[in-house]
């Protein structure tokens, strides 16, 4: 029969989990918003507070200043299409700027967007697209049906294939596990320890405005020509604002006030002690650090010695946090982007030119070349060398970069 009439006559199958209709079944083929916007997050997590703006550049510049490397059936493949793809994705943005932005998208929002322009077969630029403004359109088989791209009030919905899931649009997510369509911002959870941290600051900036201690109280002795023992609400205003204007700002601190009537000033100073609000931000900045997985020596974090010094911090944040981000955004690639080349690709991002990770690929090294139970060439595989024509042998000899 052929594969025109087939068509006519069966339905093209449709891949769905037995519990997808659950998912679905109010809103189902309608956007559904972010839990928590977005916008939010990011001023007040990322523009308003210095360490989460320090971890996220942290991880970010570190994904992005990783060299990428294509393979084809495990053959490095110096030029292709893919490639020059890879090192210019838009006429905005290089390889390192992209996959920055790629990283901070993610680690703000929890969901990251990139949308592939294809023309004809394969893709010729790619973009990241601003979360807050995507949207999922769920699907009647559990995934979604597209996404729509919303921007002054006009909306474009690009479509998911349904048979393959295939779409223009990559949407990588965090974990969450209280929605089935976003991922979650790690902001999220470290937003008590961000408010903390933002409340202590403009605390100790207020209390630095003012000299560093409370500006005290103005008691008011009634004399004999007074009408009752207390200010009316006018002459209070009007006290008030005059001090204010006197004193109030950095440019009167210190200045000498002269007063009519029978005044006393009540000093109310604050021992260094109250003042010590120091500590406390430090415990926030190290909470706000844990949640990113990053060492908080790196945030700037004074007394913290769980790691003996700044190279193993750094070793740290690359082998616990940077690398696991990397394989998340490979696979996605290699999945989404790279069969749009041929399926016999794959792309690798090169952990050997991290410099940070010099310490573990010596000891790496050192490790195989004493192994004398493999051949030359079997050395050579294991770190990603070609082998030698007469490298089948085994040896204990120093061999293992000789080409």
């Amino acid at each position: 029969m052929k594969h025109w009439i087939r068509k006519l006559i069966h339905k093209p199958e449709r891949k769905a989990s037995a519990t997808a209709p659950l998912f679905v079944t109010a809103g189902a083929h309608s956007p559904v918003w972010t839990p928590r916007q977005y916008d939010t997050l990011a001023e007040e997590g990322y523009q308003k507070n210095m360490v989460v703006y320090r971890c996220v550049s942290l991880i970010a510049r570190g994904v992005g200043s990783v060299a990428w490397r294509l393979f084809k059936d495990g053959q490095r493949v110096e030029s292709h299409p893919l490639l020059t793809l890879l090192q210019k994705p838009n006429p905005q943005q290089g390889l390192a700027r992209f996959m920055e932005g790629l990283a901070a998208y993610l680690l703000l929002a929890g969901n990251v967007y990139i949308e592939a322009v294809i023309p004809s077969s394969e893709p010729l630029e790619l973009y990241l697209l601003r979360p807050d403004r995507v949207m999922v359109v769920p699907g009647a088989a559990g995934t979604p049906e597209a996404f729509q791209y919303t921007l002054g009030g006009r909306s474009v919905r690009i479509p998911v294939d349904p048979l393959n899931g295939r779409s223009r649009v990559l949407h990588i997510k965090t974990f969450n596990p209280l929605n089935d369509w976003y991922g979650m911002s790690p902001i999220e959870a470290a937003a008590h320890s961000i408010d903390q941290h933002n409340a202590v600051s403009s605390h100790n900036l207020f209390l630095l405005q003012n000299g560093g201690r409370p500006s005290g109280a103005l008691q008011f002795r009634p004399g004999p020509g007074c009408h009752g023992d207390i200010l009316s609400e006018e002459q209070r205003q009007r006290l008030r604002q005059e001090l204010r204007d006197a004193v109030e700002g950095s440019r009167n601190s210190g200045r000498i006030i002269i007063m009519e009537g029978d005044f006393e000033w009540k000093e109310m100073g604050l021992s260094p002690k109250d003042l010590d609000f120091i500590e406390g931000k430090y415990l926030s900045a190290r909470e706000i650090a844990q949640v990113y997985g990053v060492p908080p020596m790196l945030v700037g974090v004074p007394g913290e010695s769980t790691f003996s010094n700044y190279k193993e911090a750094r070793y740290h944040l690359w082998e616990d946090t940077i690398l696991p981000h990397l394989e998340i955004i490979k696979s996605e690639l290699n999945k989404w982007l790279v069969p749009l080349f041929g399926e016999d690709l794959s792309f690798e991002y090169d952990a050997d030119a991290i410099p940070a990770l010099a310490s573990r690929r010596e000891g790496l090294w050192g490790k195989i070349d004493k192994a004398s139970f493999l051949t030359i060439n079997e050395k050579r595989a294991l770190v990603g060398y070609t082998p030698l024509p007469n490298g089948d042998q085994h040896t204990t000899r120093h061999l293992l970069i000789v080409s």
